[in-house]
């Protein structure tokens, strides 16, 4: 039984639309996928539609949190949220705040560039965004420009956190987070807690005291993690006992990532499912 909990669509900074993604998961071997697109559920719909018969589609989400680094300052975190009820009234405030922080964020960056003499339209940027929009969506403006030639080599600087056209956005708490998406019937797994070349890290103290909060589990085996540091998440979940995730965090053509480059193991999702009272799982 092949899993991947962790894949991005058009909803928002992946390049295959959602049916197209669960089409390609069902060619690619996976038994289950999840669908899980930054701050919004909007390719749920789509992806439920087009399911192919003989994949499990798991409804979820990646959200945009502030947590505490190893060097005790704020650092940006995700959050996989898997399997919550998309119409609590607290859950969907937070994430209507989250994405117009996140346009708010894009049209200063751009407006930076533009300054700049950069050819970039942010309206144009915006308008083809959908409803998730990211730094993503202007690499791939900037790659059409032909100001850099990848997505990769725009985030290297242009759009790098210590570049000069970075803007930061207002994240949720990640403690609050992990409480609210267990309020609305969900599940919640740290994503990629050690990725290092995305700098700073989240301290694993932190996601100790998320443990007590009700955090589901950890993702561990990523594209960005060592092998030593996937070994230490694996360590961590066991002395806490909560769940160990792997996945592709597939972003289409954004990223030269398979669907399925690491999977989680049946017992672990069988886990997660036990875990869950928000939405079911879908079968095709």
């Amino acid at each position: 039984m092949r899993i991947d909990l962790h894949t991005h669509s058009t909803a928002s900074d992946g390049t295959d639309g959602p049916a197209e993604l669960v089409r390609a998961a069902a060619a690619a071997g996976l038994d289950v996928v999840a669908l899980t697109d930054h701050d919004t559920t909007a390719g749920w719909g789509e992806a439920v539609a087009a399911l192919p018969s003989g994949l499990r589609l798991v409804r979820g989400m990646e959200m945009s949190c502030t947590g505490r680094g190893e060097d005790g300052a704020p650092v940006a975190v995700h959050l996989l949220a898997y399997l919550f009820d998309p119409h609590d009234p607290v859950f969907v405030a937070e994430l209507e705040r989250l994405r117009g922080e996140r346009v708010s964020r894009i049209r200063a960056m751009g407006r930076r560039m533009a300054e700049d003499g950069l050819p970039i339209d942010v309206d144009a940027v915006l308008a083809s965004a959908g409803p998730a929009a990211g730094r993503p969506h202007l690499a791939r403006a900037l790659v059409t420009a032909g100001v850099v030639p990848t997505v990769g080599d725009a985030f290297t600087d242009l759009l790098s956190p210590r570049g000069r056209y970075y803007v930061p956005k207002a994240d949720t708490p990640l403690a609050d987070a992990v409480k609210m998406v267990t309020a609305a019937g969900g599940v919640t797994v740290v994503a990629h807690a050690r990725a290092r070349a995305r700098g700073r890290i989240l301290a694993l103290d932190h996601i100790e005291e998320l443990a007590e909060l009700g955090l589901g589990g950890v993702e561990a085996d990523h594209p960005d993690h060592s092998e030593e540091d996937a070994r230490t998440m694996k360590d961590l979940a066991l002395s806490l006992g909560v769940i160990v995730t792997g996945s592709s965090d597939y972003h289409g053509g954004n990223k030269d990532v398979p669907l399925g480059r690491f999977t989680t193991a049946p017992s672990a999702y069988e886990a997660l499912l036990d875990r869950a009272t928000g939405v079911e799982v879908v079968a095709g």
